[in-house]
């Protein structure tokens, strides 16, 4: 019994010997080297989102439209509720500019209320740098010269989104409800002093039409389930944001703050809104 013993330990010390010589003998090749793909960093392939099927939203009959409002509101990202807005792996507006600037996404112009013309990729880009002229010196001339140079538009900078939405009261299901009709991101510009002049619409996105696009992409849910895939089409249609109202279609076509400001703006944004809400109460209660 004690020679079998010693065979069978002779045989697996003649088995980790050989593993040890093929592993010795492997080629530096196969090896991982910078070019090879990064390991899944994740538990799971993640294709919810890529297999989902972008969902239209219901056809409204112009017969079946009760009572309508179109409102501009604007959301600003600095508060709570809106910090998905910039979550720096997708922030919204890197989305939304890097299609539009490749021309997958078009983006129009507003005028009036209303869009007007679209964008070509090249105004966006446009817009999306800023250009400064620097001064070089050349080392062996001694010699200073004036170079360009394009620093392009930090996403950080994009503190605010201004939508379009449209209230109607449906005639069929006699329920209020709400379309986002376009979104668009603002730019703060300051002189070259540093003073705040104003702040710029870069471009306008039709949200109807950017729903595939917006479908495509997740949304950090800051709501303790990160396996919630949400995308920002389903961000937009459950309002999950907070804004203020800046803007009721009028026959001036004048925005709040041209005629009010302090409290009073306030109140009147705060006033709007009550009064949408206040339209589906009144259908309820006659």
């Amino acid at each position: 019994m004690t020679q079998n013993l010693s065979v069978r330990q002779g045989l697996a010390m003649l088995l980790l010997l050989g593993a040890i010589g093929a592993a010795a003998q492997v080629p530096r090749s196969s090896f991982p080297t910078e070019t090879d793909p990064l390991p899944m960093d994740d538990i799971t392939l993640r294709e919810v989102i890529t297999e989902r099927d972008v969902l239209e939203p219901q056809t409204i009959r112009e017969s079946d439209i009760m009572w309508e409002k179109t409102v501009w509101r604007v959301i600003d990202t600095r508060e709570k509720l809106n910090l998905p807005f910039v979550y720096p792996e997708a922030p919204l507006f890197r989305i939304l500019a890097d299609a539009a600037q490749n021309g997958d996404l078009p983006v129009y112009v507003e005028e009036g209320g209303r869009l007007v013309r679209r964008m070509d990729p090249e105004t966006v880009h446009a817009k999306m740098v800023h250009r400064d002229t620097i001064y070089v010196t050349d080392i062996e001339t001694g010699l200073e010269d004036i170079k360009i140079v394009e620093n392009t538009l930090n996403w950080e900078n994009v503190r605010r989104f201004r939508i379009k939405e449209m209230w109607f009261v449906d005639n069929r299901t006699s329920t209020l409800q709400v379309r986002i009709l376009g979104i668009a991101p603002l730019m703060e510009r300051y002189s070259s002093n540093g003073d705040y002049i104003g702040e710029e619409v870069l471009f306008w996105v039709h949200v109807p039409s950017a729903r595939p696009l917006l479908a495509r992409y997740e949304v950090y849910t800051p709501m303790g389930n990160t396996a919630a895939t949400l995308t920002w089409a389903d961000w937009l249609d459950l309002r999950h944001f907070s804004s203020s109202v800046v803007k009721e279609d009028n026959v001036y076509d004048r925005r709040l703050q041209d005629y009010l400001a302090g409290e009073d703006l306030l109140r009147e944004s705060d006033r709007i809104q009550q009064g949408i809400f206040n339209r589906e109460q009144d259908l309820w209660s006659r």
